[in-house]
């Protein structure tokens, strides 16, 4: 029985101490790997390269999953850089931009995690808060630092009916790892889960197979039946 290929868009990190000191590395958090895994799917990390390899990637896998990492570059929703961004990798941004419409126009579904949320709503038009300081209602700590990612820190309210709410309910707890969010929704999404201080946790395209969320499944599904239920979701029927 064949599985389902999941291509995970990697990361890069730049050279440090350790084993492999001098060497920039491709990877991706394992807990993506497992997660997969852990449902029947067969995991595969495509490592950054230039956007025209992008379309032949997508040919080789059945769907496409967006992760975490760094903030998205504002250049690519026409802002210049607010004071308080973190570190941003152009290259990255560009090469899953381009992942992205690849599997759009080969019709294989999407399945983002924080930063692959915030992304895929600047690729379809949309904009970012590139810090929650900028957000006026800002009220709850959506950076849980010092708590363990298997410990939920905050809630959402999911809207009935939505694909989200038949997989986690309409009310669940999640944790936490972001300082950016949407601002301006894109065209053609529907913002389906939000916390209490009102940021958008959870989209889905109207039309199109993608889900995407902005907390970590990945980093608790083995704690939280919830989460893994994304992830069950993603590789089996979306």
């Amino acid at each position: 029985m064949s599985k389902t290929i999941i291509g995970i868009a990697g990361n890069k990190q730049a050279p440090g101490s350790g084993e492999f000191f001098g060497t920039t590395t491709a990877y991706t958090p394992e807990g993506f790997v497992h997660g997969i895994h852990h449902v029947g799917g067969l995991p595969f990390i495509l490592p950054i390269g230039k956007p025209e390899l992008a379309e032949a990637y997508v040919s080789q896998i059945d769907k496409l999953l967006l992760a975490g990492g760094q903030d998205v570059s504002p250049q690519l929703y026409h802002e210049e850089p607010h004071l308080l961004i973190k570190e941003t990798d152009l290259e990255r941004d560009l090469f899953e931009k381009a992942l992205i419409e690849a599997a759009v126009a080969q019709e294989k579904p999407i399945f983002a995690v924080c930063r692959g949320m915030q992304l895929l709503n600047v690729v379809f038009g949309g904009s970012l808060y590139q810090d929650l300081s900028l957000f006026p209602e800002w009220q709850i700590n959506h950076l849980q630092i010092q708590t363990q990612p298997i410990f939920p820190s905050h809630s959402v309210t999911v809207k009935e009916n939505s694909t989200l709410a038949g997989l986690i309910g309409t009310e669940a707890m999640v944790n936490s790892y972001h300082h950016q969010a949407i601002k301006k929704l894109a065209p053609g999404f529907e913002a389906v889960a939000h916390s209490k201080d009102h940021l958008i946790e959870g989209i889905e395209a109207v039309d199109k197979p993608i889900l995407a969320v902005q907390w970590h499944p990945e980093l608790s599904f083995q704690a939280n039946e919830k989460d893994l239920s994304l992830f069950d979701y993603f590789v089996n029927q979306l």
